[in-house]
């Protein structure tokens, strides 16, 4: 499904090559980095692996990817999660813009060797938690935020390769992390809109209840404190990745 740049106010700017979407479930949004997307002229091409569409054997009529989180774990033998983790090897061997986001990321971790594993204590992020950008996480993007919102229960051991971007709180360490210069993955979700949170927090109630998770009404309190450098991070980052490789 192909969704067009919009166009706010008439502007006729000229559309880019779109931008290849990986969602996991039927119901599932690309949220405000869809919308930001969009906003800098950039089609989204929206595929669903879990419900039978096709990966692109190419990445030569794309942008680049953003492959999107999702319930299931990046370790779960489904054949889908196999088939897009190894797909992975197409944007980087092309060495084209690649985004993962929470479970997008964990994959990219699967794929180069890395590990993705639950907590030793069964701990769990589920609300804002602090961020802090390393010296080359610095180096790569000004505007890291000073939370996040988190909405996992695994964390990732970071391939070869990988270069640490920035770090949250003990439990789990590894946040960002780009490899090579056009590849970033990252554990939270700047994707989320106010009516995203609010399902999320529905749907998953029960998470909030996991050692290590804030409550439900933290988690929605939080946002109103800590979005705004949320969502600068998401233009910035889109703009670093997307806007600045099809110029």
């Amino acid at each position: 499904m192909i969704e067009p740049p919009l166009r706010p106010n008439g502007d006729e700017k000229v559309a880019y090559r779109p931008v290849l979407v990986i969602l996991h479930q039927a119901t599932s949004s690309p949220g405000r980095v869809g919308i930001l997307l969009r906003e800098m002229g950039f089609p989204l091409d929206i595929r669903r692996p879990p419900l039978g569409d096709a990966l692109p054997s190419t990445l030569e009529g794309h942008a680049g990817a953003v492959v999107f989180g999702g319930p299931m774990s990046a370790n779960d033998n489904e054949e889908f999660i196999r088939r897009e983790t190894d797909w992975l090897a197409v944007p980087l061997s092309e060495g084209r813009p690649f985004l993962g986001l929470c479970l997008g990321a964990q994959m990219l971790v699967n794929h180069l060797g890395g590990r993705v594993h639950p907590h030793a204590e069964g701990r769990a992020e589920y609300g804002w938690y602090d961020l802090e950008p390393t010296s080359d996480g610095s180096s790569y993007i000004a505007d890291w935020p000073a939370k996040v919102l988190q909405f996992h229960k695994e964390g990732v051991v970071l391939p070869t390769g990988a270069t640490l971007l920035a770090k949250g709180e003990d439990h789990f360490p590894n946040q960002a992390f780009a490899v090579g210069p056009k590849a970033i993955g990252v554990q939270f979700h700047p994707e989320l809109t106010a009516v995203m949170l609010h399902r999320w927090v529905v749907k998953a109630h029960e998470r909030f209840q996991m050692p290590g998770a804030q409550s439900a009404r933290e988690s929605l309190q939080g946002r109103l404190i800590h979005d705004a450098p949320l969502r600068q991070f998401a233009v910035t980052l889109l703009q670093r990745l997307f806007i600045e490789a099809e110029a």
